[in-house]
């Protein structure tokens, strides 16, 4: 497992609320990948005076953004509070992951959140990470109070990690998701090997191929699905809906007015904040 760096709050650009959480900026050590990467923690209010644990969420970001992304671009901190405040959410853990790649742009080599040749993401993300996050914060860690969530190339990621390990997830959620037709990512045309990695990953294509014990493993996982009338990807979308729905498993779909970029994103994280409230807290 990797170790901890560092661990230092985040400075906020906001004025304390009651009720408010806090961000945690996190630096490990990668065996597996051979380097040190950074990563985000949103603490919900309360956390650091109490024993509590929290259900934990997994949030993976577009193409060409940081594990900061969710908290400058997202508003993650201020949606989880608000949602959390108004009780439309209950409080939980969220964890930003970090594949960005090499360069200005963050879209270089090493882009992306699927194992590529030399670079063996999933198993740092399986392997290192989240045992990590579980060993140093008040996590429940268990299948039930962990999820996932990500936009775009992460809404990918978010889905096919679920259907890879669904004893792993209670709840997979993808916003504006490259789940139909991966070929179509415009980061993918540059880098033979990140679109490579969609394509083998596509989740449309899994359900289609799955046996029917892997099907059966799927429905144990609460699936969500969110994508504009307008966005790129929507044809995708629609195409795993179907696939999801003709072999029988269970999934919550949205299709709102918008496309593909950062507003719809935001809208979108309170609506999902309810749905893995209402499995945290299933009996």
């Amino acid at each position: 497992m990797g170790k901890l760096l560092e661990r230092h709050k985040a400075a906020s650009h906001f004025a304390p609320m009651t009720g408010s959480g806090c961000v945690e900026h996190c630096e490990m050590s990668s065996d597996v990948l051979g380097v040190n990467k950074d990563f985000s923690v949103y603490l919900p209010a309360g956390y650091e005076e109490g024993k509590r644990r929290y259900p934990v969420v997994y949030m993976l970001h577009p193409a060409g953004g940081t594990h900061e992304s969710w908290i400058h671009s997202g508003s993650l901190p201020q949606v989880a509070d608000d949602a959390i405040r108004s009780g439309m959410a209950i409080p939980m853990i969220v964890v930003m992951a970090d594949a960005g790649g090499i360069g200005e742009m963050h879209l270089g080599k090493h882009l992306g959140f699927f194992s590529v040749p030399g670079w063996d993401y999933e198993a740092y993300f399986h392997k290192e990470l989240i045992p990590l996050v579980d060993s140093i914060y008040r996590t429940i860690s268990d299948k039930k109070h962990r999820a996932i969530i990500g936009a775009s190339m992460g809404g990918e990621a978010s889905i096919s990690y679920a259907q890879k390990n669904p004893d792993l997830y209670g709840a997979a959620c993808a916003i504006s998701g490259i789940v139909g037709h991966p070929e179509q990512s415009q980061m993918a045309q540059s880098d033979n090997d990140y679109a490579d990695s969609l394509i083998a990953n596509n989740p449309t294509a899994y359900v289609e191929n799955a046996t029917e014990e892997e099907i059966e493993r799927l429905k144990s996982v609460r699936w969500f699905t969110d994508c504009g009338d307008s966005d790129y990807f929507y044809e995708g979308n629609i195409a795993f809906f179907l696939a999801m729905k003709k072999r029988g498993v269970p999934i919550d779909y949205r299709m709102r007015s918008g496309v593909h970029g950062w507003y719809y994103w935001i809208t979108s994280l309170a609506p999902i904040l309810h749905f893995l409230s209402i499995g945290f807290a299933e009996d």
